[in-house]
């Protein structure tokens, strides 16, 4: 499994600047990048080996294809590539919109070099403790659930939840990690602080609209399905509660 020391990372951004800065900082971390500086060349190398990355940054605002459009296609190539979208942006519809298009994590500008490491670092944690976690299962994958409810089962193996025995479709590596979150505790309540601590390692000073966008995706993908799980409980955050569905 590779660490850190020998990540493969695109940066999809046409601001030469930012990428004669970034370049500096990942040599000190002795990652390997490659840069696009357009839509449809960021396409082409991405293609050139689409299993191989590690960690995609994509500037939303790009000549040739925009973000959005890369992003949706990056998502058609490669289902498990992590995205982290890079935007002037800071309206919360275009945050939902790139989370939408499959990215995984939004960093707005100007940000800083230290802090989109960190950011890359704990996105990249992430997928790795997910991937070492399955590569060490030794039960077999159709009987092995982490949940299991009279209405929910999930399951880390296989990276599948079902509601009512009905698969939830097309969960995205943070949609999952936050349903097996909370679900692994139903109706107890969790603050979006505490989310972002649990899901995404790593401190968003405040940030909290990310939980938001993630969760508004989350709920359209169950009610695909059958009834609301996640609940809002106002004022304080999120919980999972299938306690009241009928059999």
């Amino acid at each position: 499994m590779k660490g850190f020391s020998i990540m493969k990372i695109l940066m999809i951004e046409d601001n030469k600047s930012v990428s004669d800065m970034m370049g500096m900082f990942f040599k000190k971390e002795q990652w390997t990048v490659s840069f696009a500086y357009d839509g449809n060349s960021a396409i082409d190398i991405f293609k050139e080996d689409p299993e191989g990355w590690d960690i995609v940054t994509l500037d939303l605002n790009l000549p040739g294809k925009d973000g959005m459009e890369v992003s949706a296609e990056l998502r058609r190539l490669s289902k498990t590539v992590p995205i982290i979208m890079l935007t002037a942006r800071d309206s919360e519809s275009d945050q939902v919109l790139g989370l939408e298009m499959g990215a995984d994590d939004y960093v707005t500008k100007p940000f800083s070099p230290i802090t989109l490491i960190a950011r890359m670092k704990a996105l990249h944690r992430r997928v790795r403790m997910g991937q070492e976690a399955n590569d060490t299962e030794e039960e077999p994958r159709t009987n092995k659930y982490d949940v299991r409810t009279d209405h929910f089962r999930l399951s880390s193996i296989t990276r599948e939840a079902y509601l009512n025995d009905k698969l939830i479709p097309n969960l995205t590596p943070k949609e999952f990690d936050l349903l097996k979150t909370m679900a692994q505790k139903p109706r107890q309540v969790f603050s979006r602080e505490q989310l972002l601590q649990m899901v995404w390692d790593y401190e968003y000073y405040g940030d909290e609209r990310t939980v938001d966008a993630h969760i508004k995706k989350l709920r359209q993908k169950i009610e695909e399905v059958g009834p609301q799980v996640v609940q809002t409980v106002w004022g304080v955050g999120y919980k999972f509660d299938d306690s009241n569905l009928g059999d």
